[in-house]
Parts: C-alpha cells; sequence; structure tokens
C-alpha cells in the first residue's frame, strides 16, 4: 500500500529532487501505519501467534527491509507510473510483468476489500456505542466467516452494507476525479500517527501481566495454530503492514540524493513502524486476552477491555474511521493507476485507459475496479482477504528481486540513480524472506493464489500475448 500515487492520466515529466531523507521517512511512515495496525494485528493474534505477533512484526520487517532496497533501485532507474508492473515490463518482458501485474491487481483489490471491512468494523462500533444507532446485523458482516483453517460458514448476514457504501463513496470521487492535496494527506496521516502514540503511551502502564503468559501458547496440533509454526505463520498475515513501504521506493525520483536518501528513507521508515507495530501488538495483548482481539476493530476492542483505557475507544474509532477511509481512496487509485498502465501496453483492454470527456479520469477502469473491490468486502471475511494481499504481494517482490540481479548481469552499465547495496546478499535474503513467509501461509491461500493465477494465464493466452504492444520505456546506459 503506497502512499498517494501520481495521477496516472498526467504525462511524466522530469521531477524536482527536492525530498530529502526526512521527508523521505515520513512519506515512509504515513504510507506504512495504516490497515495493518487498526485491523489484522488482532486477528494475526488470536488466530496465530497469540504475544508472539510482536517477534512476527519484527521478522516481517526484515523481509520488507531487504524486498525494499530492491524495490527501491527499480524505482530509480523507471520513473514512470505502473509500479514494479511497468519495472518488469522494461526489464523482463510482457510475460513476467503480466504475472506481476496480475499479483499487483490482487493485492490492491484484496487490500482495498481488507480495509473497508477492517472500516466498517471501527465505524459499525462507533455507530452502536457513540451514536446510539447501531446497524442491523444482517447488513453488518460478511456471510461467512473462517471456522479454524478450512471451513466457511455461514454468519446469518446478508452483507457488510458500510464496506459497500465506503468503497462505492471511494469509487464516485475518483471518477469526479477530486484532488488529493499534501495537506490533507499529510493530516490523515498526523491523525494516525496521533493515535497510534497515545494509545501506546496510555496502555503501556496498563499492560496485565497474566495476558502475556505463555507468551506464544502451545501448538493445537494443527501447524499454524499458535506455538512457533503460529508465529511463523502470524509473520505472512501481518506482512500486510508493511506493503507501503514501496512510497519511499517510488520516490527516489525527488530525492535530492538518492544513493543517500532512499536507503535512509526506507530503513528509518520501516524501524520506526517496526518498533510502533511491536509495541502496538504488545499493548493489545497486555491489555485484552489475544482470543477477544479477532474482530473488525481490535484497538477500540482492547482499550474497552480495561476501564483505565475505555475512554480512548470513541478516539480509536474516530482516527481508524478517518484514516482508513483515505486509505481506501489512496488504494483504489493505485489500482486504477496498474489498470491504467497495462491499458496502455495492451495487456487489457483499451477501455481501461479511456478517459471521461468531463473528469479527466479513467473512469471505467475505476468503475470496474470499485465494483470487485465492493463485492469482495460485502462478502468475503477478513481473514481470507488479508492472506490474499498478503501472498499475491510477497511473489511480486519475489521477482522484483530476481529482475534486479538478473539487471545487474544483463545490463551492468544501465544508469542507476540508486543501487541496492550489497545485491547478491541482499537480493537472496529478499526472496527467502518473501518465500519463508508465504510457505507459512495456510494451503487454501495458495490454492486461491493458484486460482488467481490460471485466471491470469488464461487471460494472457486468450488476449494479452496478442495484443500487447512495446515497452514505453527504455533503460538508458551511464554516460
Amino acid at each position: 500500500m503506497a502512499g498517494i500515487p501520481e495521477d496516472p492520466v498526467a504525462e511524466q515529466h522530469d521531477l524536482k529532487r527536492a525530498l530529502g531523507p526526512i521527508h523521505l521517512i515520513a512519506l515512509g511512515i504515513g504510507a506504512i501505519i495504516g490497515a495493518g495496525i487498526f485491523v489484522l494485528t488482532g486477528h494475526a493474534a488470536a488466530s496465530y501467534a497469540a504475544s508472539g505477533v510482536v517477534i512476527s512484526f519484527a521478522i516481517a520487517g526484515t523481509g520488507c527491509l531487504f524486498a525494499g532496497l530492491c524495490y527501491a533501485e527499480y524505482a530509480a532507474m523507471i520513473p514512470v507510473a505502473g509500479s514494479a508492473y511497468t519495472y518488469t515490463y522494461a526489464t523482463m518482458g510482457r510475460f513476467l510483468a503480466w504475472i506481476i501485474g496480475w499479483n499487483l491487481v490482487l493485492e490492491y483489490l484484496a487490500a482495498g476489500s481488507t480495509v473497508a471491512v477492517g472500516w466498517s468494523g471501527y465505524f459499525s462500533d462507533f455507530m452502536a456505542k457513540q451514536m446510539h444507532m447501531p446497524i442491523p446485523a444482517a447488513f453488518d458482516a460478511a456471510p461467512f466467516k473462517m471456522e479454524g483453517f478450512h471451513n466457511l460458514v455461514a454468519t446469518g448476514a446478508y452483507f457488510n452494507l458500510p464496506a459497500v457504501a465506503l468503497v462505492a463513496l471511494v469509487t464516485f470521487v475518483l471518477i469526479v476525479g477530486v484532488n488529493l492535496s499534501a495537506n490533507f494527506n499529510n493530516l490523515m496521516v498526523a491523525i494516525k500517527l496521533t493515535i497510534v502514540l497515545v494509545v501506546i503511551f496510555v496502555c503501556f502502564s496498563q499492560v496485565v501481566p497474566a495476558n502475556h503468559v505463555p507468551f506464544i501458547p502451545e501448538n493445537s496440533g494443527t501447524f499454524g495454530n499458535f506455538g512457533w509454526s503460529g508465529v511463523f505463520r502470524a509473520t505472512g498475515v501481518i506482512f500486510f503492514a508493511y506493503i507501503g513501504f514501496d512510497a519511499v521506493s517510488v520516490a527516489a525520483q525527488e530525492a535530492r540524493n538518492p544513493q543517500r536518501d532512499v536507503p535512509i528513507g526506507i530503513l528509518g521508515s520501516l524501524l520506526i513502524c517496526t518498533v510502533l507495530y511491536m509495541l502496538m501488538s504488545w499493548v493489545l495483548t497486555g491489555i485484552a486476552p489475544y482470543q477477544t482481539l479477532n474482530v473488525a476493530h481490535p484497538v477500540s476492542q482492547a482499550v474497552e477491555a480495561l476501564p483505565a483505557t475505555a475512554w480512548l475507544a470513541p478516539y480509536v474509532n474516530i482516527g481508524a474511521i478517518v484514516g482508513l477511509a483515505s486509505v481506501v481512496l489512496v488504494l483504489l487509485l493505485g489500482q486504477s493507476r496498474i489498470f491504467y498502465a497495462m491499458s496502455k501496453d495492451g495487456m487489457i483492454p483499451q477501455l481501461f485507459s479511456e478517459i471521461h470527456p468531463r473528469f479527466r479520469t479513467p473512469w471505467r477502469g475505476s468503475l470496474i475496479t470499485g465494483a470487485f473491490c465492493a463485492l469482495g468486502a460485502g462478502v468475503l471475511p477478513l481473514d481470507i482477504l488479508g492472506e490474499l494481499v498478503s501472498i499475491g504481494t510477497l511473489l511480486a517482490f519475489v521477482i522484483v528481486c530476481i529482475g534486479v540481479m538478473m539487471l545487474r548481469v544483463q545490463r551492468p552499465k544501465v544508469k542507476r540513480p540508486f543501487r541496492a547495496p550489497l545485491i547478491w546478499l541482499v537480493g537472496p535474503l529478499g526472496i527467502f524472506m518473501c518465500l519463508f513467509m508465504m510457505v507459512f501461509l495456510p494451503l487454501d491461500t495458495w490454492l486461491r493464489l493458484a486460482g488467481w493465477t490460471v485466471l491470469g494465464l488464461v487471460i494472457y493466452g486468450a488476449y494479452s500475448a496478442r495484443h500487447a504492444k512495446p515497452p514505453r520505456f527504455k533503460l538508458e546506459d551511464a554516460p
């Protein structure tokens, strides 16, 4: 999940190099702190790792570090819209570009749906407890939920109306083309960070030691259900929380000194966010039993567990409602950016890059994106959505790490404003860490990824391979 991407229909211009390391660190923090901390922390603790989710965040942050450095090298070489898809198209050909683009589609769609479901949880809690206007249960949840690791069971609900309504509103905003100002984005970042810091500060002294015993419960007999296998499985699940770090690498073209500032931005934001995530998960599992946190609003659920912290709940809900809504907007805007780039390359039909005559936005692509995102948010449980985001993104990062190493061999003289340090160590470690996190995800998630990949290959063979155009960006050798 990146920060606010550039307008996908804007022409590419040389970017002003105005960002220093502090700017880049702030950008990374704003992009990383979001849905993961408000939505998935409780699910990972309750279902897989208990208090050991603190360790899971540390492992996931380490994996992001290696992948992020490779991502930064790509971003500095290829300053055009389209994220990792465009990088791969320019360097590794149309087939791998399609694979990574198709996985980015999964990432953005599932992430948008996941955040919308999390937003719905906080919104419903706020409406019931602060406004005393509860949303009917039949329209407040997905019609299915996960029972154990394999079974979908009916909840009695029809669909998640608040989540669908949010996606519909955001889609309308994107089609109309309301501009997102930097000041608005900075305000959202300030709200999210303030809530996180206040919760950590207030709750740290209220931790009940008994809630952390045992820190890692014994495995239940099912692989990935607590014990160390649960800690490792949670690592793949909460990887969702870190995917915004690519905002720093994409901003490499605007860094005053990318060779120095981009690593500082990536390392600094990842370090700060990892510490914040670890502290937040520590206090959440310390003030409330981890078994109670498998809800769509785990932070407000946790602070309500103790009388001394219950006063925070309304502020947490308001902050999460505002902050998560902006995240959904950014994700759907990012998805339209990917669709626009793929359409311009001929990989998907031209309608995805058609611009509305009045609003000057790729309205059909936004409409289709919003429809599928709303469908996922309305009918799928949080468990499935979050794991789909993680596995799709991890696979994309594996390909990015491989691509950077291949390019070092095939095009050693190409112009690289930023070079990942120790690439023959960083690249393999990035691949290993991402595959490691993927391996511990549930088998069902792998099967869903396989089904998604097969669908993508069918589309590629039937349409993309015959309509694809030459890459729009050519790499230049350094003088």
